[in-house]
Parts: C-alpha cells; sequence; structure tokens
C-alpha cells in the first residue's frame, strides 16, 4: 500500500506538469503522469497500476476545467493502458514481454482514446460546456494542424496520434528505468 501511495503522488505531481505539443491544439496537454502507473502495474500487479491511476486522477480534480470529465476519461483510457500491459507482463515477465505488454498497452489507449472522445468527450463539451465544433478545428488548425475539419477528422489527426506517441514515450521512459528501479519496487 505504502509503494502504491508513493507512486500514486508522483503520478499527481506529473499530471500537473502538462505541457502543449506542436500540431495539437492547446487544450490537449502532454503528461509523463503514467509512468508511477505503469512501473506500479509491472512491479505489483495491474491491479495496483489502476488504483495509481484512480487517486492521480482524484488528486487532479482541483485543477479540472472539464467538470471531471477529462479526468474520466483520463482515468479509463489510463487504466487500460496500464491494465493491459500489467496482466500481460504478470505472465511474461522477460525484456520481450515487457515490450509486448507496452505495445498492447499503447494500443488499448490509442483505441479507448479514440472512442471515448467520439462518444463522450467531444459530445460532451459541446452539449454541455458550449464549445462547438468549429471552434475546435479552429483551435487544432491554429496549432498547425490543417487534416482536421469535422470530428471523424479530429478523432484520426489528433486524439489517435497523441496516444500513441503518449503510449511510446512512456513507455520507452518506462523501458528505461524498470529495471533500474526494480528493486526498490520489490521490496
Amino acid at each position: 500500500m505504502a509503494k502504491t501511495g508513493i507512486l500514486s503522488a508522483a503520478a499527481i505531481a506529473l499530471m500537473y506538469l502538462e505541457i502543449s505539443l506542436p500540431l495539437f491544439p492547446a487544450f490537449l496537454k502532454f503528461d509523463f503522469s503514467e509512468i508511477p502507473a505503469l512501473l506500479a502495474a509491472f512491479s505489483m500487479g495491474p491491479f495496483a497500476g489502476i488504483m495509481v491511476e484512480l487517486v492521480k486522477n482524484i488528486g487532479h480534480l482541483p485543477a479540472s476545467h472539464t467538470l471531471m470529465v477529462g479526468e474520466l476519461a483520463n482515468f479509463i483510457m489510463g487504466s487500460l493502458f496500464v491494465g493491459t500491459a500489467g496482466l500481460i507482463y504478470r505472465y511474461k515477465k522477460t525484456r520481450g514481454g515487457a515490450m509486448i505488454s507496452m505495445a498492447a498497452g499503447t494500443v488499448a489507449l490509442t483505441v479507448s482514446g479514440a472512442l471515448i472522445n467520439y462518444f463522450i468527450t467531444i459530445p460532451f463539451y459541446i452539449t454541455v460546456m458550449g464549445l462547438s465544433m468549429d471552434g475546435i478545428v479552429a483551435a487544432t488548425q491554429a496549432a498547425g494542424n490543417t487534416m482536421v475539419n469535422d470530428l471523424s477528422s479530429l478523432i484520426c489527426w489528433v486524439f489517435v496520434p497523441f496516444n500513441i506517441f503518449k503510449g511510446l514515450v512512456v513507455s520507452v521512459i518506462v523501458g528505461l528505468i524498470y529495471k533500474k528501479l526494480s528493486p526498490l519496487l520489490h521490496r
């Protein structure tokens, strides 16, 4: 429980350190908060990774500008990412198994991100928060991504590449640091 708490605190801190990326609208922020959750999933199992995701998103609620919908989406997508990776790694604890598990987790993150944003978050922002699809498209085009002109192209050219990028970056970092941190995480 203490390790989960420490990793959750690290995830909360990392979630607050979010950055904008080129070609992505300003409302879409990149952070490294899945790293502690993936470390938890690898060292203590998928449930521990999901618990880190839960605590991280609850800890981010005071800064929410999305009426908690962004945190809910982040929790679901992050849980599918670390849960999938942690479950596969649990049965194949090799370097190759870690790579397969993180690739599968990235696929889960990307597919869930596309579906959640298409069916839940973007429609929520439009109907409840008063944003318009034209405004979202304009923000995306202002960031330099001119391939977006509707919801489908937004998913295809913004959310899919963003989540692939996030999954790859987190996977590479965890791949580089997990063995070094493993003795601490398994105490």
